[in-house]
């Protein structure tokens, strides 16, 4: 490692003595431990021996090493770290190809398909360079790049990582973000107890490293501060207009560019000419209000979770929820112990996924491991990843030959059905009147699954909680009134409501070649090839588009990864071939809709049983959810097939 840059992944040297080292490692995961003492000692013994996880699952950092084998691993790796340490944390030469794969196998206790090798290989960034980078820009002539500027919608997690990619290309950009900062979802949703649900060294790009999370699932507070961090460090932020709104984008036949029409901050109209559309307006970005019967009645404080405002104090108060979905299950164990008294207003229970780590502060030995120890980091990362890889999605296809009354799809879904039925009951045995309640009908998976350590279901068992499942009648001043007739008082009402998550691009007018309006083409059953082209929209693309929202595996910012790189593929085509534009052929296009809706169609999450979903446009369908394995996606997006596109 010397005589150049150190690779940003391979941690930073260390002077700590024996008895820091010791008491750090007592907070590590053994497992990516084990690993990095591979990069620190260049002995590939370490994963060969008796000592090594029995499985890997989702939220599991140990691997289910027993205490004695974690011991007698952080008995043998002491002497190795401190020799490490006083050889000047210098490393020997990288593990071969053949052992980076050994090492995957390693932690995932069980052979690793050589097929997905790459997509583990380019996620762990193990050679220091960021695998997703723009290279090719100095290959553009200057003039070219220079009339190829590209609005960016939204300046959420894919809106900034498509910046620093067209930064990286030398292309000109502006991004248009409606908000007054970054972060998207992480600037606007900011609630009491807001935090991501994908472990949080996942849960960011690939390529910045990830030893600065605090806790294992972070809060929005420091989700918002870390896109803040990456717009600085990237110089993103000349090229954001914040609190502007694009109104509308309508293609320009006679010179292939696009008119789009913003709103600016004082409320007058703006055009913007670029060559090229790139929408990040993601899908949790227009709030769900509930149409109920004098909503606008009440006469206390009433929003939309996503829009909480700053000033309110709600101590003391009696506090109405409208919704016990991601953001209500977030909202109601963070507050009940401020207000007066909880309602919380819920339709249908929700299925939850134990995870003790929902919470959990990074203790101090496993934060020190992430900044020193070579590559432990990108090791614990794939601890978090591979399990919930979305290899197959085999396990969510309803079995048509299953039939238990729609409580499940299969027989495996059966037992995942007994298991969180088993997690929900053990923490309800004393409150039989709750179990009633909370128990799903409808079968595991086919809504977001929530992570839970055991807060919502404490929280609902306190004394000032009330859980209503009874339908809403109306608001009325006091509160809300039920089915029943009943009075439920209240000085604040949240609704906790979701999104519009069917609505892609709204509500934006968009206009392609030929008048066609796209919401109007629509309808109720968006469709994008990969979720990215639209026939008669060129130099469109639509990140998070139509059928890419992740309910199997992976993460969002991963996703982004995949589309943002096939986006900068297309203009790589256009601008390398002389093309004005790029347009997807509308018979690949159909194809793929048609094979998404065959595949989707087979899946949980558009099971029938399911009534209340808002993966369901109106007629029951899914045109939301990606039903693919998380290795196909990647491969379809690696670059785009000129053979699918026209080029003009």
């Amino acid at each position: 490692m010397t005589g150049g840059t150190r690779n940003p992944h391979a941690g930073q040297p260390f002077t700590d003595d024996d008895d820091a080292i010791a008491a750090a490692l007592e907070d590590v995961s053994i497992p990516a431990l084990m690993c990095s003492l591979v990069h620190m000692t260049g002995d590939p013994s370490w994963i060969r021996g008796d000592l090594r996880p029995q499985g890997a699952m989702i939220n599991e950092h140990q691997g289910y090493m027993s205490e004695e084998d974690k011991a007698e691993v952080r008995r043998r790796a002491l002497p190795a770290i401190a020799a490490f340490r006083d050889g000047g944390c210098e490393l020997p030469p990288p593990p071969s190809p053949e052992l980076i794969h050994e090492m995957m196998a390693f932690l995932a206790a069980a052979p690793v398909d050589e097929s997905v090798v790459p997509l583990f290989s380019e996620d762990l960034h193990l050679d220091g360079a960021d695998a997703g980078a723009i290279t090719w820009g100095d290959e553009i002539p200057a003039e070219v790049r220079d009339a190829a500027h590209t609005v960016v919608i939204g300046a959420g997690e894919a809106g900034i990582l498509a910046g620093i990619r067209l930064s990286q290309a030398g292309i000109p950009f502006t991004i248009v973000e409606k908000a007054d900062g970054p972060g998207g979802t992480w600037w606007d949703n900011r609630y009491p107890g807001a935090r991501v649900d994908i472990g949080s060294h996942f849960y960011c790009y690939s390529f910045e490293p990830a030893d600065h999370w605090s806790e294992y699932y972070c809060q929005q507070p420091e989700l918002r501060d870390y896109f803040r961090r990456v717009v600085d460090k990237y110089d993103l932020e000349p090229h954001i207009r914040y609190r502007t709104e694009v109104v509308a984008a309508r293609f320009d036949e006679s010179t292939d560019r696009w008119d789009v029409e913003v709103r600016t901050p004082d409320g007058t109209i703006e055009h913007l000419d670029p060559r090229f559309v790139v929408s990040c307006v993601g899908a949790l970005n227009l709030p769900h209000l509930p149409d109920i019967p004098g909503r606008d009645d009440f006469a206390g404080p009433s929003f939309h979770s996503a829009r909480w405002p700053d000033d309110l104090d709600i101590t003391g108060t009696r506090f109405a929820l409208v919704g016990a979905g991601a953001s209500g299950f977030q909202i109601a164990p963070t507050i009940a112990d401020d207000v007066e008294h909880l309602t919380v207003f819920q339709r249908t229970p929700q299925w939850m996924f134990p995870n003790m780590n929902y919470h959990r502060q990074v203790p101090e030995g496993d934060a020190w491991a992430m900044r020193h120890l070579p590559f432990y980091g990108r090791w614990f990362r794939f601890l978090m990843f591979y399990p919930a890889s979305g290899l197959t999605n085999e396990h969510n296809r309803v079995d048509p030959d299953w039939d238990d009354g729609g409580r499940s799809i299969s027989e495996r879904n059966a037992m995942t059905r007994d298991l969180f039925g088993q997690w929900i009951s053990s923490q309800l045995e004393d409150h039989p009147d709750l179990l009633e309640t909370c128990i799903p009908e409808y079968p595991p998976s086919a809504k977001r699954m929530l992570q839970d350590n055991g807060s919502w279901l404490t929280c609902l068992k306190k004394p000032n909680v009330e859980l209503v499942r009874t339908g809403i009648e109306k608001i009325v001043p006091e509160g809300i009134v039920t089915a029943d007739g009943r009075l439920h008082e209240a000085d604040v009402i949240c609704y906790a409501t979701g999104f519009r998550h069917n609505d892609f691009l709204s509500p934006i007018h968009l206009v392609g070649r030929h008048g066609v309006d796209l919401h109007e083409r629509w309808g109720h059953r968006p469709k994008a090839y990969l979720g990215i082209t639209i026939p008669d929209f060129p130099n469109l693309f639509s990140v998070y588009g139509p059928g890419t929202n992740l309910a199997h595996g992976a993460s969002l910012i991963f996703q982004s990864e995949c589309q943002i790189n096939y986006v900068m593929s297309a203009i790589h085509e256009v601008l390398a071939s002389g093309a004005s534009t790029i347009e997807v052929r509308k018979d690949v296009h159909d194809a793929y809709a048609e094979h998404y809706q065959s595949e989707i169609s087979q899946m949980v999450w558009a099971h029938p049983s399911v009534k209340h979903s808002h993966f369901k446009n109106p007629e029951g369908e899914v045109w939301t959810l990606s039903p693919w394995p998380i290795p196909t996606y990647w491969e379809w997006t690696r670059a785009v097939d000129p053979d699918d596109y026209v080029l003009a």
